[in-house]
């Protein structure tokens, strides 16, 4: 299988397109990039971590660099372990929601930032042109603890945060780690506010026990576990901690893109300002900020073109539909420990129930479907099929978008995986459905 190379990493399927070979060789053309000094790495715990570790540590004190070993540590613990340090990058060694044989490098400037359209192109020119360094400029490798205690310790200390009022609640969340990073972490957060916490999956073994998307078709047993009444709701994390889906009081598997409805909304009520959201992200963001005086603008899909247009509007909060909430005052990554804590002190605030928050926004429905894709991606014949769906306008900043205001499709060739999204969003089922049955014949034709 041919790597994916994009702003979000160096993905591939270990023994089919990925090895150690490949690592090593990738990991050194980040090094030969990168300026001196030294480079944090985290992993989660999947079986080819420990392989791909050792390549990268290889490869990056070839290169001169000393390489700082946070553990098994999720994506924006290590993104916030190079932001809190004076390191000048870092790589987590993740694949984040593919399946068990994929793992990937994810590559981090000294911002703890994945690394742009540009940056990445830079630094492949180093992978295109080969060489190392001598055998007296090499750098050394050492481990360090307490990432994870660092990065709850960032969170607990927002200013909106009120771990008393959040503990009066006396809350217990269910919470699926798929065996992943979040395993020690996701509970560690629960137990400092007050929140008890019934664990399943949350071992860290790296063997996950079904398919580690976080979407609702993949935790039935989670939310069976809180329909059960073992918990006032759930949480679900992937297996780096970069997504959160939720589960309210009946058990009821909320869309992942509800996750970013909820924070949204509960930000905007403590620090109006700007939204930032990819093009794929539902339009209940537009609804949400709309009641409180905020406007939200869109980027490409890519948690790098989230934050670089985060950046330009400044503005505080954003993110992207698959359950990945970017707080920038706490770091500018997606991360699911500052997303459970937003929730949960929503719910404090509020006196709310999580189905009652939900309840107070509009019925949408959205459909993702995929397709395995490996030819060049046409925007100006796509352009075409989707104008078929009737007047709208279309956005080709990344794939195309079709929206006429009330429903919308966009149909993308994805970053990660050799296939290509249709996602589309209207407010009843048998809209969407229509729309996507609609999309995918005009693609064929």
């Amino acid at each position: 299988m041919q790597l994916k190379v994009s702003v979000s990493g160096i993905r591939g399927v270990i023994g089919d397109g990925l090895d150690a070979q490949t690592i090593t060789a990738w990991a050194t053309a980040f090094g030969k990039w990168l300026p001196a000094g030294t480079v944090v790495v985290g992993r989660d715990p999947r079986p080819s971590g420990p392989m791909a570790l050792n390549a990268v540590t290889a490869a990056l004190v070839s290169t001169g660099h000393d390489v700082v070993d946070i553990g098994i540590a999720s994506t924006p613990t290590t993104e916030m372990a190079v932001q809190q340090s004076d390191a000048v990058g870092g790589v987590i060694i993740t694949a984040s929601h593919n399946p068990q044989q994929w793992n990937a490098l994810k590559l981090l400037t000294d911002k703890g930032l994945f690394l742009t359209a540009s940056e990445n192109a830079d630094m492949q020119n180093e992978y295109d042109a080969g060489g190392h360094v001598t055998w007296d400029k090499l750098g050394s490798q050492s481990s360090l603890e307490g990432a994870d205690e660092a990065h709850i310790k960032a969170i607990m200390e927002l200013p909106w945060l009120n771990k008393e009022a959040i503990a009066a609640c006396n809350l217990t969340a269910a919470v699926d780690a798929v065996e992943g990073a979040g395993g020690r972490i996701v509970p560690m957060l629960l137990e400092e506010l007050g929140v008890k916490c019934q664990p399943l999956y949350c071992d860290m073994t790296g063997n996950f026990p079904h398919t580690p998307e976080p979407t609702p078709a993949n935790l039935v047993e989670l939310g069976e576990l809180v329909a059960n009444g073992d918990a006032d709701l759930g949480f679900a994390v992937d297996p780096d901690v970069d997504r959160l889906v939720l589960v309210e009081g009946s058990g009821n598997l909320l869309s992942e893109e509800m996750t970013l409805a909820v924070a949204v909304d509960f930000l905007l009520g403590k620090q109006p300002g700007d939204v930032v959201v990819n093009l794929s992200t539902t339009g209940l963001i537009e609804e949400v900020a709309a009641r409180h005086g905020s406007t939200v603008k869109r980027s490409p899909v890519g948690e790098i073109n989230v934050v670089e247009k985060m950046h330009l509007c400044d503005a505080v909060i954003g993110g992207e539909g698959n359950g990945g909430v970017i707080y920038p005052t706490l770091h500018a990554g997606r991360d699911a420990l500052v997303g459970i804590a937003m929730v949960l002190q929503y719910i404090a605030d509020s006196g709310k129930t999580l189905s009652d928050i939900i309840s107070d926004y509009p019925p949408v429905v959205m459909v993702k479907e995929k397709f395995d894709f490996s030819g060049k991606f046409d925007v100006e014949a796509v352009s075409k099929a989707l104008m078929k769906l009737g007047d709208g306008s279309l956005d080709k900043s990344d794939g195309v978008r079709w929206s006429d205001g009330s429903c919308w499709v966009h149909v993308r060739s994805s970053n990660t995986e050799p296939i290509v999204r249709v996602i589309a969003e209207a407010e009843s089922q048998d809209k969407v459905n229509s729309l996507v049955l609609r999309t995918q014949d005009y693609l064929k034709g």
